[in-house]
């Protein structure tokens, strides 16, 4: 009798360990692996329509246009991007307040330097401008005129059910003059004209990218119509304007 006890007292710690080695092992089969983390990087790379000469990225310091009609030079200081948008995620929208992102798609870079650096290599393609820096630049360049943008959305925009969004981007752009900060123009961008299929983020990139186009066309139209550096003109209103415009 007291041999059949103590068996059975060592024989339940055994049962113990090996039921607990066998859902421990279960727990590691059944687990799901996760997604591999994706980062991405704005770019502006030439699209039909895109102006003509656009370079396919700024480089560091600044961005020429070869174009032959390219008189101006513009600074473009570093831009005032809402609060909400200063995070690593990529952002959709649905319905009024609600910001859904994803933990396995990521900005690849500070998304305020990536939005500046892309606009100028577009304005940089644009027939009135030659050349534009992007702050911080060098004491000693001088520009016919000074950007500054403020962007307040940037982000796709589906319902929860949807299977296609559209990509909206907000951007307010001052034109300012160097010789004493004198704000000459105040406009503005309201695009959400590209689509984008929900849950492709590349194609979501990609749209941000296009608005971003439109954003510069914007700026390219307005100061293309000054008659110098210093005076603005009577109407300042963007040549491509078909999901927003300037104001």
């Amino acid at each position: 009798m007291r041999s059949s006890i103590q068996t059975s007292r060592l024989a339940f710690p055994l049962v113990a360990f090996l039921l607990g080695a066998l859902l421990l092992g279960g727990c590691f089969k059944l687990s799901r692996e996760s997604p591999p983390l994706r980062q991405y990087v704005l770019s502006a790379t030439a699209r039909p329509g895109a102006m003509a000469g656009a370079p396919a990225m700024a480089p560091a310091g600044g961005v020429t246009s070869p174009a032959a009609r390219a008189t101006l030079t513009v600074g473009l200081r570093r831009m005032d991007l809402a609060s909400y948008l200063s995070v690593q995620y990529l952002i959709v929208r649905r319905g009024t307040s609600e910001l859904v992102t994803s933990e396995f798609h990521r900005w690849g870079e500070d998304v305020g330097e990536g939005i500046n650096r892309v606009v100028a290599a577009f304005l940089a393609g644009s027939p009135p401008v030659r050349a534009v820096d992007v702050a911080p630049w060098q004491p000693t360049s001088r520009h016919n005129f000074l950007v500054q943008l403020h962007v307040t959305r940037f982000e796709g925009v589906a319902d929860s059910a949807a299977t296609e969004g559209r990509v909206h981007v907000i951007a307010g752009w001052d034109i300012i003059r160097p010789v004493d900060g004198r704000v000459l123009w105040r406009g503005s961008t309201d695009d959400r004209r590209e689509l984008w299929r929900v849950g492709d983020y590349t194609g979501l990139v990609r749209g941000l990218d296009a608005a971003l186009l439109h954003v510069a066309r914007d700026i390219s139209a307005c100061v293309a119509q000054f008659p110098n550096d210093s005076t603005p003109p009577s109407a300042c209103v963007a040549t491509d304007s078909t999901a927003g415009g300037s104001r």
